[in-house]
Order: C-alpha cells, then sequence, then structure tokens
C-alpha cells in the first residue's frame, strides 16, 4: 500500500495580519493531485489541522471539503489526529459524518489502535495514533513535584509506556504504523512552532518511540526531518507552507510511504510548490538597493523582511510607497549607524524624557511623530510611576 504523511496544515494561519488561507486552499489542491497523480492509498495526517483551538469558520470549511476530497468518497482512508493547536473535542466532534467517509478524526489520547481496511490494496492497516499526549489531554498528574527533570522523565516514560502498549496490537499480517504529535529530542525547530515542551519537560527521548512499528510519523516541527536516533524509521514531514521568517530557504514536502507486512518502509519525499515563499532582504546600501532590486521585480510573489540600512528614519511616505511598490512587505526596520547609535546612548541622560519617547516612537513606526495628546499621556504615565514608587519606598 501507498501512504502518504502530512502535518502541521495550521488552517486559518496569518501572517502578521495577512491571511494565508488563499496559500492554504492551493496547497490542499496540490495535495489532491499529488494523491491522484501518485496513487496514494490512505493519508496520515499528525496533526495541527488547525492554527487555533477556535479556528475562523472559512479554515473550517477548507478542511472539511478538502477532506471529502481527499478521501474520494471513502475509497481512500485518512487519518487524523489532533495537535497541540488543535481543540481536541471540536475536532473529533464531526466524527459520526466522517466515519462514513472513511475518514478517522481523532481528538483525545488513548490506548486504542486504529485497524483500518485499504479498499485500493485489500490489506489491514494498523495504526498506533496518539494525539498530542499534554497532561490536561491525558487526564493526569505526570509528576507530584514541581521538578523539570522529574516531569521530563515521567513525560518520556508515560508516552513510552502508551507506545508500548498499542504496540502490542501489532501484527505480522498488517501494515504497522505509529502517529503522534509530540517534541521528540533532536528534532530542530522554528519560530513559527508554538512550543509544547515546557521547559523541555514536553520531551520525548527518539528511543522511546515504537520499535516494531514500522515507521512513525510525526507532526509539531515545521521543517521537514528524520529522527536520527530512533529505532525504526521516524519523520516529520513538516509543514506545507512556510509560516515563520526562520523557514526562510526551506523546502517543504509531503512523505510518501510504500509498505508492506513485515518488510521495511520504501520512503520517497515529493516536493511542494504552494504559497508564497518567506524571504529576507537586507539593504545594506540603503534605499537606493532596495529600489533597485524593485525595479528588478525581485520576489514579486514573496513575503519579505525588509532590513535597510539608514542614515536617518524613514518617513511614513516612504514607508508607505515601499509597500505600494511590494505589497509582500511585512516588516520594514531601519537599522541605523552603529556610531550614531553609540552617540546617541552616551547622550540619552541629557535628552529629555518626552524627546527620547518621540525617538523611540519614530523607530517603533518607521518615522511617524507621536501627537501633542499622546506624549502628554506617556508623560503623565511616568509620573504616576514615579509617585507610585516614592509612596511605595516610604
Amino acid at each position: 500500500m501507498r501512504l502518504l504523511h502530512t502535518a502541521d496544515w495550521h488552517l486559518g494561519r496569518t501572517l502578521e495580519g495577512r491571511s494565508r488561507l488563499a496559500e492554504q486552499a492551493q496547497f490542499l489542491d496540490e495535495l489532491a493531485d499529488i494523491v491522484e497523480e501518485e496513487k496514494i492509498d490512505a493519508i496520515l495526517m499528525a496533526g495541527d489541522a488547525f492554527d487555533t483551538v477556535n479556528p475562523p469558520a472559512a479554515a473550517e470549511q477548507l478542511f472539511y471539503e478538502s477532506m471529502s476530497r481527499l478521501s474520494n468518497n471513502g475509497k481512500r482512508p485518512i487519518i487524523v489526529i489532533a495537535g497541540n493547536h488543535d481543540n481536541p473535542d471540536r475536532l473529533s466532534a464531526a466524527s459520526p459524518l466522517a466515519v462514513y467517509q472513511n475518514i478517522t478524526l481523532l481528538g483525545l489520547p488513548t490506548t486504542d489502535v486504529e485497524s483500518i481496511h485499504i479498499p485500493t490494496s485489500d490489506e489491514m492497516l494498523k495504526v498506533a495514533a496518539l494525539p498530542y499526549p499534554s497532561e490536561s489531554r491525558l487526564k493526569e498528574l505526570l509528576a507530584e513535584e514541581n521538578d523539570e527533570l522529574a516531569l521530563r522523565n515521567s513525560y518520556d516514560a508515560r508516552v513510552k509506556g502508551i507506545f508500548d502498549k498499542m504496540s502490542e496490537q501489532f501484527t505480522t499480517d498488517t501494515v504497522n504504523i505509529a502517529m503522534s504529535h509530540i517534541y521528540v529530542a533532536g528534532g530542530s525547530s522554528t519560530d513559527s512552532e508554538r512550543p509544547i515542551e515546557v521547559g523541555g519537560a514536553y520531551t520525548v527521548a527518539a528511543t522511546s518511540l515504537p520499535a516494531n512499528a514500522q515507521y512513525v510519523a510525526l507532526g509539531h516541527l515545521h521543517r521537514p526531518q528524520m529522527i536520527n536516533r530512533a529505532s525504526t524509521l521516524a519523520r516529520y514531514s513538516g509543514s506545507p507552507l512556510a509560516y515563520s521568517f526562520s523557514e526562510s530557504g526551506y523546502a517543504k514536502s509531503v512523505t510518501i510511504l510504500d509498505a508492506k507486512p513485515g518488510k521495511e518502509i520504501e520512503m520517497t519525499e515529493i516536493p511542494l510548490s504552494s504559497g508564497k515563499p518567506l524571504t529576507r532582504w537586507k539593504a545594506k546600501n540603503g534605499l537606493s538597493e532596495v529600489y533597485t532590486w524593485l525595479d528588478e521585480q525581485k520576489d514579486t510573489q514573496a513575503w519579505v523582511d525588509l532590513e535597510v540600512h539608514v542614515e536617518d528614519a524613514l518617513s511614513l511616505e516612504e514607508i508607505h510607497r515601499l509597500r505600494k511598490l511590494h505589497p509582500g512587505f511585512i516588516h520594514i526596520r531601519p537599522v541605523f549607524k552603529a556610531e550614531e547609535l553609540a552617540i546617541e546612548t552616551r547622550s540619552q541622560r541629557e535628552v529629555p524624557i518626552e524627546e527620547l519617547f518621540a525617538k523611540f516612537y519614530s523607530r517603533q513606526t518607521g518615522g511617524g511623530a507621536p501627537d501633542t495628546e499622546l506624549v502628554k499621556l506617556f508623560l503623565t504615565l511616568i509620573n504616576d510611576e514615579e509617585v507610585s514608587g516614592k509612596e511605595d519606598e516610604k
């Protein structure tokens, strides 16, 4: 049978207020083409279907329409688990309807193994599926004492125990897969993941992944990567789109598995082309360099983080002009000469507080000036703070 492993769609996620829904719909169209062209028998979605526990209606509509399309009227089974961003109850609420299209939606952790008949190959697939297992979702306290190492060891042992229990249900005549939305030690993270490891406590050792699974399909980390220290083949498929500038330049993909009972998995990575790339511009030669790149139509279909070295603050008119010439600018950050910053730092004590506030406001807004009422409000707050501090000293 041919399986497709994907994860971390984060439907409904925005980029500094810019909607990514059109890009996410483009990915799901591309995914539908891939499953047809590659003759995929079943799909494994390893969590974070949505970006928030209360996703916008348009994101939910896109998800359910895509699920229906991908399942091909039940001929292609799909199994989806909740990630740390998903509301487990909300995700699984549609199960009574989804089951008629051979779609399995799992919200909370259990030790049950899903046994799925694959119609196109007439084979059985067993999936030890573990939705995001936080303490609250496991409904248990993992460590009595407030000790990070104790919690980490207890959490790792608990997840390993769940996998061990599920692995007992694997059989020699089925394809046996494990799937979870967890942070495995050694994985390479990016800025766009919401941490699930509290100070490193919610971390699972690679050796705790089930050794008798033929493959472990992982979700949470957005960079596609193998887990090298695992006792079996284990992989993060990564997110389909770049969700932060820390992912700039990362290749996005889905993973295809050719699986037979008792045989080693053959794995293929299929690159994705959907969505706008996220790129960084560093204009060390000032605005003239930025306008040269704009004239050359550089990265016209990208989201851009712009860092421009300047001598003076950018005016609001200049910022508006840049955004008009390239709607993809997300951040426009002026960088001033180090010498000027050093001089300014040395002279800060001699500068009136309202002037320092005006300079700070200008830097934050790219050249804007605070109005009189805002300055008055700032001075009032500063004076109130000073009075409060003196009263506390008494």
